[in-house]
């Protein structure tokens, strides 16, 4: 089989990870995201005008509706689930429930933990799902502190983390393009009598590692940026349109364009000499991504 090599940066929805101290404003900064639609899985967008979808019950709902997002890319432009830590909390109940166990430390030697991991590795399959149909996906973490030693060094030090599980946190730490932690930074002067005290508080967002927190980026952001979207918008790629989108799925599924017509012109729906440049966007939208899967295993059935 002959190799695709393709060269050069190449365009995407951007994956990224929000995580920070609590009322930092980590939901409001998501909705300043282009065109958001929130997974609001506790309840925290309440008082924000956004769009969302009604809070999932279970797992299940929760990976069925990225899936529904994923299949409608006209929906939105960013996905954001609101927060990872409810969401994790969803799946430990599914993995429970699935083996008749009370909780997850029931399985003893770490088994559960293991079982958590692989219910993680669908949610993110389910977020890339998103990012190949061209959709952002912004996953919104609460943040906690603990003790930090270092076996060559004397003392301790405080460090944030995502408060996830260990099992869960790397997975999605590694998964992200970019790992921003939100924080306030406070600057400490010295008075005229010579006391020292703190003072300032803005809001500051991280983007490269620190001993203290995680963060990365791949697009070159400074290492501290004051909080607001205008900082990282311009990562943000314009709205790919339908037909470009489409395009790209077929050359992934290594189907030609050419098939897709035939089959279309098979259903009664444009003749087969209609390119899919003549295809209305809510065509494309609704009837070959939505049911693009299906579509394929026709063709490939054919």
């Amino acid at each position: 089989m002959a190799l695709k090599i393709s060269a050069g940066r190449i365009s995407r929805a951007v994956k990224c990870v929000v995580y920070g101290s609590e009322g930092i404003g980590k939901s409001t900064f998501a909705s300043h995201f282009p065109d958001p639609l929130f997974i609001d899985t506790e309840g925290g967008t309440a008082q924000m005008d956004v769009r969302r979808v009604e809070a999932p019950k279970n797992w299940g709902e929760l990976l069925a509706d990225i899936m529904e997002v994923a299949a409608t890319p006209n929906l939105c432009r960013t996905l954001v689930v609101d927060t990872a830590d409810w969401a994790e909390s969803l799946a430990v109940a599914h993995v429970c429930l699935k083996n008749n166990v009370k909780n997850i430390e029931s399985f003893g030697y770490g088994k559960g933990y293991t079982y958590l991991a692989e219910e993680w590795q669908r949610f993110l399959a389910a977020c890339d799902t998103c990012i190949t149909h061209g959709i952002n996906v912004v996953v919104v973490a609460h943040a906690k502190m603990r003790k930090q030693e270092l076996p060559d060094e004397t003392g301790a030090f405080d460090r944030w983390e995502m408060k996830l599980s260990r099992q869960v946190a790397p997975l999605l730490k590694e998964w992200a393009d970019l790992l921003l932690f939100l924080n306030y930074k406070t600057t400490v002067v010295t008075t005229e009598n010579n006391s020292r005290k703190a003072q300032g508080g803005r809001r500051v967002m991280y983007a490269t590692h620190h001993p203290c927190w995680d963060a990365k980026n791949r697009y070159g952001l400074p290492d501290e940026m004051p909080l607001d979207f205008s900082q990282i918008a311009h990562i943000f790629q314009a709205p790919e349109k339908p037909v470009e989108t489409l395009r790209r799925m077929l050359a992934d599924a290594d189907v030609s364009e050419r098939e897709l017509q035939a089959l279309v012109a098979s259903r009664g729906y444009y003749p087969a000499e209609t390119g899919i440049d003549g295809y209305p966007d809510s065509f494309i939208t609704g009837y070959c991504m939505k049911h693009f899967d299906k579509i394929i295993d026709a063709i490939k059935e054919a």
